[in-house]
């Protein structure tokens, strides 16, 4: 087929854009302000995009012209693709009928979780060796993007309610056809396009209604919203829970689920540490770098799918030891002066409640100082007001940014920051609003400190607030990006070390100097339970400044939420500074793994005459 794209430089359209021309249909597209990451990801597809919106755009001869639910009847292209007769696709719509057919979709749904649910399960499965497909909103850590057009039969799509485009305001999820669904959760969101509660029910139950009576359906025990609409399905229904801290697994309960898992780390725990059972049978400890016992019950969902496609419980525990989850969904963005930054994109009032007490769950003991941003439509709104008010109990200060875009809803429709953060700190938490992000960044640079957690809630950029805040505390550490490897390199040639040997599951964490440099920097390359700590150096003008210790600690602290159980590494001349500050002790070469021994980082840096072996054990 010939494909036009409106709007194609939209993370979502450009994916499936990409997914096309891999699959050998010729593509075109058009839009305006087409920037990176996009403009060069379609490059690199040799896929042709227009400047600009114009009739004129249509004239290579599209049989199909796709329409982001953005665009609107009088779009000049629409006009003209409607002139010339072509045929008006949806993103959906096109989706299912270039791609679905000879593969088995599986649809994540649901209120809360399908990003992270969906790019868990599309990496299970990759895990697997299935090759699924995939088309995810958002961008897994452990997968090179949120599209890929794979050759086996599973194909994983996060499933959205909201409404397919201008000529279809059915939701998205119902083009899909999936053999087996993911149902997490119900409750009224997307205020601007849904009147109320029983819409959003309509719209899931007609979802159901598209499964087969030979598929499947997972679904939220703990949900009743969810429950109800899965009981009006003719598949097969599987049902999912997480005992509540303290709850007994007692026949009686196994018996209400056919997945089930018991939490079994402390509070403060790195790693989130659980047992699953599969039809009341034990399949055997679990541990994940996800935070919260909701972020459990979407692990068993994936877990759930995964087994059915076939996946064997070795494969599915060390898919899920090994998941690192989905940017912007409690990312990880820094540290600096020893507080740490994290984002996500939490903007309901559930979602919010339950990121803020995972985080608190994970960080007990010091302060969690969280930042709100209302951004999306329904956070906008007044009437999500009450139910935000008790959200943010588990925090210790919460600062309320101002309406982004607040022409978005009529003046009367719209939620009061000030009030809001009125009755929050009713409830006994110090709460203020703000009429800057400027502001609202300048007291938390006064309030927090080292130890504290800064989370970030918004749908969108926050107005650059993590970046504002690393950059105020001084000297984050953050995890490089591939532009910042040569920098990194050029440091460690500076003092005769090895360049980091491209790998798979390598990290590198720097801190950057004002000006754009490499003040520090430390890698870490992880082979299953173990790592190797290698290519810790400090600039010549920043040693005697403790940053070497900033980032050794700050890498360790890495490799605990990764799962790491013993770190390795080589060294010449540093022994004393591992072996006092960081708690490393001396090892024979030979007693160390042959996985870590074989990896080329570590042959490299074991090539020197003098290289001493050291351990540390983070058990």
């Amino acid at each position: 087929m010939k494909v036009h794209f409106i709007g194609i430089a939209g993370t979502g359209m450009g994916a499936l854009a990409r997914m096309l021309a891999e699959a050998g249909h010729e593509v075109r597209g058009s839009d305006s302000g087409i920037y990176p990451p996009m403009s060069d990801q379609l490059a690199a597809a040799r896929i042709p995009v227009f400047e600009g919106f114009e009739g004129d755009n249509l004239a290579w001869g599209p049989d199909h012209v796709v329409v982001g639910n953005v665009c609107r009847a009088d779009h000049p292209e629409v006009v003209a693709a409607k002139a010339a007769g072509l045929v008006l696709e949806s993103f959906p719509s096109m989706l299912a009928k270039a791609l679905l057919p000879g593969r088995d979709s599986l649809v994540v749904a649901g209120t809360h979780g399908k990003t992270t649910t969906s790019s868990l399960l599309a990496f299970i499965l990759h895990h697997a060796g299935l090759d699924p497909s995939y088309l995810i909103g958002g961008v897994p850590q452990n997968l090179s993007s949120g599209a890929h057009l794979g050759g086996g039969r599973p194909f994983v799509i996060e499933g959205d309610e909201y409404d397919t485009a201008f000529f279809d305001k059915r939701s998205k999820f119902l083009h899909y056809r999936p053999r087996r669904a993911i149902l997490s959760s119900v409750e009224f969101d997307h205020a601007d396009i849904f009147a109320g509660l029983p819409e959003v029910r309509a719209a899931f139950s007609a979802f159901v209604d598209t499964i087969p009576e030979d598929g499947d359906l997972v679904v939220n025990a703990d949900s009743p919203e969810a429950m109800g609409i899965a009981a009006g399905a003719r598949c097969t229904v599987l049902r999912y829970r997480v005992l509540a801290e303290g709850e007994e697994d007692t026949p009686e309960h196994l018996a209400e689920v056919e997945y089930c898992a018991r939490i079994t780390s402390r509070a403060g725990a790195r790693r989130t540490a659980f047992e699953l059972l599969e039809r009341g049978q034990s399949l055997g400890r679990f541990s994940t770098q996800l935070t919260g016992s909701y972020n459990v019950g979407n692990v068993l969902a994936a877990a759930a799918v995964a087994r059915r496609e076939g996946v064997d419980p070795d494969r599915l525990r060390e898919a899920i030891r090994r998941f690192r989850g989905v940017k912007r969904r409690q990312e990880f963005l820094g540290l600096a002066q020893g507080v740490r930054v994290i984002a996500d994109f939490a903007h309901h009032p559930t979602a919010v409640q339950l990121t803020v007490r995972a985080l608190r769950r994970r960080y007990p003991d010091e302060a969690l100082h969280v930042c709100f941003e209302p951004r999306s439509s329904s956070s906008h709104r007044r009437e999500f007001s009450e139910g935000y008010v008790s959200s943010f109990d588990a925090a210790t200060r919460v600062y309320v940014a101002p309406l982004y875009r607040p022409q978005k809803v009529a003046e009367a429709d719209r939620l009061d920051p000030v009030a809001l953060a009125r009755a929050i700190a009713a409830r006994g938490v110090d709460a203020h609003a703000f009429s800057t992000v400027e502001d609202l960044a300048a007291a938390v640079l006064e309030q927090a400190g080292p130890g504290d957690t800064v989370l970030l809630l918004s749908s969108g950029s926050f107005d650059g607030l993590g970046d504002r805040l690393l950059r105020g505390f001084g000297d984050p550490v953050t995890l490089g990006t591939s532009q910042d490897q040569p920098l990194v390199d050029a440091l460690l040639e500076g003092y005769g070390l090895p360049a980091v040997i491209a790998s798979e599951l390598i990290d590198t964490l720097v801190v950057k100097s004002p000006e754009g440099g490499i003040s520090a920097a430390v890698s870490l390359q992880t082979v299953g339970d173990d790592a190797f700590l290698f290519g810790l150096a400090v600039a010549p003008e920043r040693r005697g400044q403790g940053l070497g210790w900033v980032v050794g600690d700050a890498i360790l602290r890495f490799a605990r939420t990764l799962g790491v159980r013993t770190v390795y590494l080589a060294t010449t001349v540093a022994a004393d500074f591992f072996g006092s500050r960081l708690g490393f002790r001396p090892v024979d070469p030979a007693d160390i793994d042959p996985t870590i021994r074989e990896a080329a980082n570590f042959e490299a840096s074991v090539a020197f005459d003098n290289a001493v072996c050291m351990a540390l054990s983070l058990d």
